[in-house]
C-alpha cells in the first residue's frame, strides 16, 4: 500500500479570538483568509498565512453553525440557531438577504457549485432549497424524520446529500425535489459527511462507525478500519486522500481514503483554563491546497494543522500509536 504523503500531522498554530465554541469554518476560494462561526454569535474573518483577524461580523443571535463561502461571487453565506439564514455581501461586509422558512435552529449548509442555489438543513428535518437572489425557497426537501445535520451537493445527480440525526443519508432529486434513495447502513445519527474532492464517493460518520459509498448510485464500499469511540462531528477530506475525523473527546484521526486505514491519532489540548470536557471537535475543514487543515474546538479556539516535511514511514510509522497520556479512550 502506498504510504499516505500526510505520514505525520503536527499542530502548527493555535488561533484564538472567539468568546464561544467555535462551530463552522469554511476557506475563500482564493485560499487568502477563511471563517469561522462560533457560539459568541460572531462570524470572524482570518488570514490564512499568519492566522490573523481581520474581521468581525455581527447579525447572528444565537450559535453560528454553518459557513460557505461562493466560488461564483462575492459572498458568504451563514447559518444559525436562530434560524436564520444570511448572506453577507464581502465587498462591503454587511449582510444584505436573509432567507427565512426554517422552523428552528439550522445546522449546515452547501452551495450548489454550478447553479445560484442555496441548500439548509436543520432541527426542523427539513432541506430547504433557496434561490440565492431572489431569495425564494425553490424547495423543501422533506423525508428525514429528525434533524438534517450535514448537506453537500454536486453538479451531477444525486445533486443533494443529506444526512440526518435519523441515522439516514438521503439523495435528493434537484428537478423534482424528491428523495432519490436512502441509505439507512449507520445505525445512529449521521452528523457528518466528506464528499471526496476528485473520487466519486463519499464518507459518513456516525457514533457507530464511519463508512464509504459510491456515486452516484449509493453502493456501500466499505467500513473505516478502526473505531474512533466517541462522536464524529467533523469530517474533510483532501485531494490525497487523507482523510481527517474529529470526536467531541478531542480526538483527531487520520485516515487514507483508499484502504480505509488509521494511520494516526492526534488528541487536541485544551487551552489553559478551559476543562477537559471542552475538548471537543466540531468542524473541519482543509485550505484549497489541501495541505492544511483547520479545526474548529469546544475550547473556543481554531487549531490550524499542517504536515511535517520532515516525517517519513520510518519516523512516523503507519502503524502509529500516540502515547498513553493523549489515548483518553
Amino acid at each position: 500500500m502506498a504510504t499516505p504523503c500526510l505520514a505525520s500531522s503536527m499542530e502548527e498554530l493555535v488561533i484564538s479570538g472567539h468568546l464561544g465554541w467555535v462551530r463552522s469554518v469554511a476557506f475563500d476560494p482564493s485560499n487568502l483568509w477563511f471563517c469561522t462561526g462560533s457560539a459568541d454569535r460572531t462570524i470572524k474573518i482570518w488570514d490564512v498565512g499568519s492566522g490573523r483577524l481581520k474581521l468581525t461580523l455581527t447579525g447572528h443571535i444565537e450559535q453560528v453553525r454553518g459557513l460557505a463561502v461562493s466560488q461564483r461571487h462575492t459572498y458568504m453565506f451563514s447559518a444559525g440557531d436562530d434560524k436564520m439564514v444570511k448572506c453577507w455581501d464581502l465587498e462591503q461586509n454587511k449582510a444584505v438577504r436573509s432567507y427565512h422558512g426554517h422552523l428552528s435552529g439550522v445546522y449546515c449548509l452547501a452551495l450548489h457549485p454550478t447553479i445560484d442555489l442555496l441548500l439548509t438543513g436543520g432541527r426542523d428535518s427539513v432541506c430547504r432549497v433557496w434561490d440565492i437572489r431572489t431569495k425564494v425557497q425553490v424547495f423543501a426537501l422533506s423525508g428525514h424524520d429528525n434533524t438534517v445535520c450535514s448537506v453537500f451537493t454536486r453538479p451531477t445527480d444525486p445533486q443533494v446529500v443529506t444526512g440526518s440525526h435519523d441515522s439516514t443519508i438521503k439523495f435528493w432529486d434537484l428537478r423534482y425535489g424528491k428523495t432519490m434513495l436512502t441509505l439507512t447502513h449507520h445505525k445512529k445519527s449521521v452528523r457528518a459527511m466528506a464528499l471526496h474532492p476528485t473520487e466519486h464517493c463519499f464518507a459518513s460518520a456516525s457514533a457507530d462507525n464511519i463508512k464509504k459509498f459510491n456515486l452516484p448510485k449509493g453502493e456501500f464500499l466499505h467500513n473505516m478500519l478502526s473505531q474512533q469511540k466517541t462522536i464524529i462531528n467533523a469530517m474533510a477530506v483532501n485531494e490525497d486522500g487523507v482523510m481527517a475525523t474529529g470526536g467531541d473527546n478531542g480526538s483527531l484521526w487520520f485516515w487514507d481514503w483508499k484502504s480505509g486505514h488509521n494511520f494516526q491519532q492526534a488528541q487536541t489540548i485544551v487551552q489553559p483554563g478551559s476543562l477537559d470536557s471542552e475538548a471537543g471537535i466540531y468542524a473541519a475543514c482543509y485550505d484549497i491546497t489541501g495541505t492544511r487543515l483547520v479545526t474548529c474546538e469546544a475550547d473556543k479556539t481554531i487549531k490550524m494543522w499542517k504536515e511535517d516535511e520532515d516525517a517519513t514511514p520510518e519516523t512516523h510509522p503507519l502503524n502509529f500509536k500516540p502515547p498513553k497520556d493523549i489515548r483518553r479512550f
